[in-house]
C-alpha cells in the first residue's frame, strides 16, 4: 500500500470518528450539570450557635449535615453541596435554583417542634414525630400538615389530649405558636392536625421540615455570598479556551512526532474525552472549575501513557522485530509502568475524596473518572486500532522510524 493511501485512509478515519463524536456528544453536552462556579447560585456559611451546657462537636455537626441533605432531597433542589467545614461550621451551596434564598431560609430553619398544654407544660416533642404530609383542606382554600407519630408518641400523644380535652394544646415550631386547636376528643391512633391559615407551599414546607427532624443545633447565617452566571460563564469560557490550546498543542506535537500513532494517540483522546463526559452524566457529576482541571490533567496522563507505549514501539522496531510483533511488545512493556503511576495518582485522589470537601472532592472524582477511562481506552482502543493500521500499512516511517 502506497503512502498517500495510507495517509488518505488515517485521514477518513480521523473525519469520520470525529463527525461521531461530535453528533454523539450534543446530547451529552446539554445534560452536563455545572457547579456554583460555572453557573452561578449562592454559598451560605452556616455558623452552629453553642448554647449554655451543650457542647458542639463534630458529631453533631455531622448529624447537622444529614439533616440538611434529607431536607435537599426532599426539597427537589438541584445542584446543591451540602458539607462541614471545620468542627462548627456548615456550608450549603446551591446552584441554578430559581430562588435559592428561600431554600436556605428552608434549610437553616432548626425546625423544633413541642406541643404544650395551656399551663406551658411541655407534653411531647418532634423526636416522637415519625411523619408529617401537607393536604389541602375541604375548601380548598388554606392547607394543614398530618403528622403521625411512632410508639413512643402515640402514648405521650394520647395521654395529652385525654389530660386536655375542651382545652387547647399550643403547638410551637422554634419557640413560635403555629397553632392552638382544642381538644374534642382523646386522639389515641398517633394522628394528629396542625391547622392555620397554610397556602399549599407553605404547608409543604413545614411538612418537608418536620419530616427530615430537627437540626441538633441551632444555626445562624455568618456568610452568604451570590455568584452571578455571567462569572461563571466567563470562566467557563476561558477554561475551555485554554484547555482547547492546550489540547489542539499536545495533538500537533503528537501527529507530528509520531506519525500514524500520533493520529491514532488522536482519535485516541477524541473517544476517551467522550466518555468521561458520558460517564459524568451518567452518574450525575457536577461540573466545576477545579473538575475540569480534574479532566485536564488526566487528558496529559493518558498523552503520557501513549507516549510511553511509542516510544516502547520505536525500541522494538529498531531491534529489527516486525511491525505488528513490536506493538505487542511495547504494549507490554509500557504497562507496568503505566499502572503504576494510575494507581499512584488514584489512592492520592482516594485521599482527596475522602478528606476533601466542594471543589477538592469535586477535581478528585473527575480526576479518578479520567484515569480510569484513559487506562480503558489506552489498553483497548488504540492497541486495537495500532493492530488495524499495522495489518493495512508496513511502512515505518508512518511510525516515526
Amino acid at each position: 500500500m502506497s503512502k498517500n493511501t495510507s495517509i488518505f485512509i488515517v485521514a477518513l478515519a480521523v473525519v469520520t470518528l470525529g463527525l461521531l463524536l461530535y453528533f454523539t456528544s450534543q446530547p451529552l453536552l446539554n445534560n452536563i450539570n455545572l457547579g456554583l462556579d460555572l453557573r452561578g447560585g449562592l454559598r451560605v456559611v452556616l455558623q452552629a450557635e453553642e448554647k449554655e451546657g451543650e457542647k458542639i462537636t463534630a458529631d453533631t455537626i455531622q448529624k447537622a449535615v444529614g439533616i440538611l441533605r434529607n431536607r435537599v432531597d426532599s426539597l427537589g433542589v438541584k445542584e446543591t453541596s451540602v458539607y462541614p467545614q471545620g468542627d462548627d461550621r456548615v456550608v450549603i451551596e446551591i446552584a441554578g435554583e430559581d430562588d435559592p434564598e428561600a431554600a436556605v431560609k428552608i434549610l437553616s430553619n432548626t425546625a423544633q417542634l413541642e406541643f404544650y398544654d395551656e399551663s406551658g407544660n411541655l407534653l411531647l416533642t418532634g423526636k416522637n414525630l415519625k411523619n408529617a404530609e401537607a393536604r389541602m383542606t375541604q375548601n380548598s382554600q388554606t392547607a394543614e400538615i398530618l403528622l403521625e407519630f411512632d410508639k413512643e408518641g402515640i402514648k405521650l400523644f394520647a395521654n395529652a389530649t385525654t389530660a386536655n380535652i375542651g382545652k387547647p394544646i399550643v403547638i410551637v415550631l422554634d419557640g413560635e405558636a403555629i397553632s392552638a386547636p382544642t381538644v374534642k376528643t382523646a386522639i389515641t391512633d398517633g394522628n394528629a392536625v396542625i391547622e392555620g391559615q397554610f397556602t399549599a407551599k407553605e404547608a409543604e414546607d413545614l411538612a418537608i421540615l418536620l419530616r427530615s427532624g430537627a437540626l441538633p443545633v441551632t444555626l445562624d447565617i455568618m456568610e452568604k455570598r451570590s455568584i452571578g452566571p455571567t462569572l461563571g460563564a466567563d470562566s467557563l469560557e476561558k477554561s475551555l479556551k485554554a484547555g482547547l490550546i492546550g489540547l489542539i498543542a499536545i495533538l500537533i506535537f503528537m501527529i507530528g512526532y509520531y506519525r500514524l500513532p500520533g493520529t491514532i494517540a488522536a482519535l485516541s483522546l477524541a473517544f476517551y474525552a467522550l466518555l468521561v463526559v458520558a460517564a459524568m452524566v451518567l452518574l450525575g457529576s457536577v461540573w466545576t472549575l477545579p473538575g475540569i482541571a480534574g479532566f485536564v490533567l488526566s487528558i496529559g496522563m493518558a498523552v503520557d501513557a501513549n507516549i510511553i507505549i511509542y516510544e516502547r514501539i520505536k525500541e522494538e522496531l529498531r531491534l529489527g522485530k516486525t511491525l505488528v510483533a513490536s506493538i505487542e511488545s511495547g504494549f507490554n512493556r509500557a504497562f507496568t509502568a503505566i499502572l503504576d503511576s494510575n494507581i499512584t495518582t488514584l489512592i492520592t485522589a482516594g485521599v482527596l475524596m475522602y478528606f476533601g470537601t466542594g471543589p477538592i472532592k469535586g477535581f478528585a472524582v473527575t480526576l479518578s473518572i479520567g484515569i480510569v477511562m484513559s487506562m480503558l481506552v489506552v489498553l483497548t482502543f488504540t492497541r486495537y486500532m495500532l493492530v488495524v493500521f499495522a495489518n493495512i500499512t508496513k511502512n515505518q516511517k508512518l511510525y516515526g522510524i
